[in-house]
């Protein structure tokens, strides 16, 4: 996935101020998203266990202290992290490599339409990732009553009121993002 270090070398070479916007997550800055991101490069399996054991089990807690924590690093560190091997092996548990497909593009997208920037993640992965979120609808969103049209391809999906967006702004919203806009998806 050198696209993934690609997108995020882009902010290597722009002002603070663009590492300190906000990003489609919510609370977190373009910093916490890219901290995120190269969390595997950092955690070996037993510190990664000690972090979930602090945070009570919780992975969300877990994914904010850490988000937060690292964002302090400083931006070649970060950006250097995006091209480690390590984070480019990496799979979720339980998730394997559509899972960190999924992670990546989802995540390149919180920057990228954040930032107004085109999408960097292939075409073909954003197809991939909007298909398999619209089928296995991961973030619980209540897609009754949901036409979801791709102006950027000739796909729908779903019946009822319509949502046309472009794909990646489609990932966005089956990942329970709101859009800068004000489009979201709601949560069931």
């Amino acid at each position: 996935m050198n696209w993934v270090a690609t997108t995020y070398d882009r902010l290597a070479s722009v002002s603070p101020d663009d590492w300190d916007a906000p990003s489609l997550c919510e609370k977190w800055l373009v910093r916490h998203v890219i901290a995120h991101v190269t969390m595997p490069v950092r955690l070996t399996p037993d510190l990664f266990g000690a972090e979930l054991a602090a945070a009570d089990g919780d992975f969300g807690v877990l994914s904010d202290t850490v988000a937060l924590r690292d964002g302090a690093l400083p931006v070649a560190e970060l950006v250097g992290q995006l091209r480690s091997p390590e984070l480019h092996a990496w799979q979720p548990p339980g998730g394997g490599a559509a899972g960190a497909l999924s992670h990546a593009v989802i995540h390149s997208l919180d920057v990228t339409i954040a930032r107004d920037l085109p999408p960097a993640a292939p075409v073909l992965a954003l197809r991939a990732v909007r298909d398999g979120l619209a089928d296995a609808n991961w973030f619980g969103l209540d897609l009754d009553g949901v036409r979801l049209e791709d102006t950027d391809d000739e796909w729908s999906r779903g019946t009822g009121r319509v949502v046309r967006a472009d794909t990646g702004a489609l990932v966005a919203l089956l990942g329970g993002r709101t859009l800068p806009d004000g489009r979201t998806l709601r949560r069931s």
